[in-house]
């Protein structure tokens, strides 16, 4: 069973992904000890996790497209499958029947590099009958910017007074230890200073000022994920259409204030707009879809894709209700 304290745990830390217990003890009124078991209970189910993810630098240095995948007649698991061990591949989703079978998240460094892997090696794979590419122009929410709503307004402005990070980094900038430590961030976001210093041949304290500099240059994030069982949230529905091109900006006002709106972006093609909703039941979908052409009159949707299962989630693998049960580290920088 979830919680309420579970519940505003993982709120916390969608917030404040890397929070000390010690500080997030208060806001939850019990114990830092009792946060760490509750944590660790959470992550060992597989229900919860902290990962690294791009941050918002990414959208000018690197390149995100949606890609949907139609296969061979029975082969959508194997392939899912084979797709999630792809570290290009961060997220894979199993559709429900129609023009497409599985929805792709790719991300790569540059245009040319999601090219080569989706001409290279995603399109000459057996089982793929077809391909549609759309690429991320804007990218107005994503899963980091979600948040669960468990947490009141007082204990949101707790933690928003978290202590700020100063300096810049760019994407030139990495080196060959930053992506060991981005390496150890992706699997766990949560992983320790100390233990970074360890796996870098560094001080914690040089760990921590790099890592400040990541942060604040929007070369990484960080981002609490989690199962329905907590989210509360099992259908999962993508809006595909075509909105006026002078409206499209006005998305950030309009569809991605609606609470269930998990990822909202402008891509290329006949349908500019592409919109994932979390929900609670099925009966929703047209709720939302009513819902997001009132706020935007020159929305028409053109296509509903329903998923029916996650395999992987930004490089998390997952089992059939949707709870980590392993890792392949994406590696987009």
């Amino acid at each position: 069973m979830v919680s309420e304290l579970d519940l505003a745990l993982v709120h916390s830390l969608q917030v404040r992904p890397r929070a000390a217990w010690t500080d997030l003890a208060p806001l939850l009124g019990t114990t830092a000890v009792t946060v760490a078991r509750r944590w660790e209970r959470l992550t060992g189910e597989g229900l919860a996790w902290v990962s690294a993810v791009p941050g918002p630098a990414f959208s000018r240095s690197g390149c995100s497209a949606f890609v949907f995948v139609r296969c061979a007649p029975g082969a959508r698991r194997r392939l899912a499958e084979r797709l999630a061990g792809m570290p290009e591949a961060v997220t894979v989703e199993l559709t429900a029947p129609g023009k497409a079978d599985l929805m792709l998240d790719v991300l790569a460094p540059d245009l040319a590099g999601l090219h080569r892997f989706v001409d290279e090696e995603l399109a000459v794979l057996p089982d793929v009958l077809e391909l549609e590419c759309a690429f991320a122009t804007s990218l107005y929410t994503e899963g980091s910017r979600w948040r669960l709503g468990s947490l009141d307004a007082a204990q949101l402005s707790v933690l928003g007074r978290g202590g700020a990070v100063d300096g810049a980094a760019g994407a030139a900038d990495l080196t060959a230890t930053d992506h060991v430590m981005l390496d150890a961030l992706v699997r766990d976001g949560r992983t320790r200073l100390s233990e970074l210093a360890e796996l870098t041949g560094g001080s914690a304290a040089t760990v921590r000022r790099r890592l400040n500099r990541l942060v604040a240059g929007g070369i990484v994030a960080f981002r609490c994920d989690m199962a329905p069982a907590v989210s509360g949230l099992p259908v999962s529905v993508t809006f595909r259409g075509r909105a006026a091109v002078q409206d499209v900006n006005r998305l950030h006002r309009t569809l991605a204030s609606l609470p269930e709106c998990r990822l909202l972006a402008a891509v290329t093609g006949s349908a500019n707009v592409l919109a994932t909703y979390w929900l609670h039941d099925i009966g929703q979908v047209q709720q939302r879809e009513t819902a997001a052409c009132g706020r935007l009159p020159s929305l028409e949707v053109t296509e509903r894709v329903l998923g029916v299962r996650t395999v992987k989630r930004m490089g998390h693998v997952l089992d059939d209700r949707g709870r980590r049960v392993g890792v392949c580290p994406i590696r987009p920088w």
